[in-house]
């Protein structure tokens, strides 16, 4: 399976890097794992509804350049679905079974997605009520893929 993380912006600190880094690496006996880094649009604090849309619209088109015709696209939203690890693992086996083998999931800038995206979105998800960073939210992301990958081959995890 080949798995595109799409994401607003670039890490900047070094932790995270390095944990995002390392799932990557534990991913390659299952997946083939890039991620897309696309630039932030700058907005100033207190940006008018408009104003903000006018960001969201930017980075979209900037996202959508990467996610492939055919593709089955994940969006991160908190008003998504949220599944426990099994129920992700499951998913992302069904779509191998379908013969669906390329897989974006899109994580958005500080404003969030705009609405072309969450309308390109094959599954919108959610890890709960809480916001993260975006940055953040790529490590969590990627560990929970590597974790999906561990559920579905019967593999334990423990790290």
């Amino acid at each position: 399976m080949n798995i595109n993380i799409i994401a607003v912006g670039k890490i900047k600190e070094r932790y995270l890097e390095e944990g995002i880094r390392e799932y990557s690496k534990r991913l390659r006996p299952y997946a083939a794992v890039s991620i897309s880094e696309v630039a932030d649009e700058k907005t100033t604090e207190g940006a008018s509804i408009k104003e903000q849309e006018l960001v969201k619209a930017a980075e979209a088109e900037r996202i959508l350049r990467h996610v492939k015709p055919g593709q089955v696209v994940v969006v991160l939203a908190i008003e998504g679905q949220m599944l426990d690890s099994p129920e992700l693992a499951q998913a992302i086996a069904s779509w191998g079974l379908a013969g669906k083998s390329e897989v974006a999931f899109v994580i958005g800038g500080s404003l969030g997605l705009h609405k072309s995206v969450m309308e390109r979105a094959d599954l919108r998800l959610s890890f709960g009520k809480l916001t993260y960073p975006h940055q953040l939210m790529r490590l969590i992301l990627t560990e929970q893929i590597y974790r999906a990958f561990k559920i579905n081959r019967g593999e334990p995890y423990h790290k």
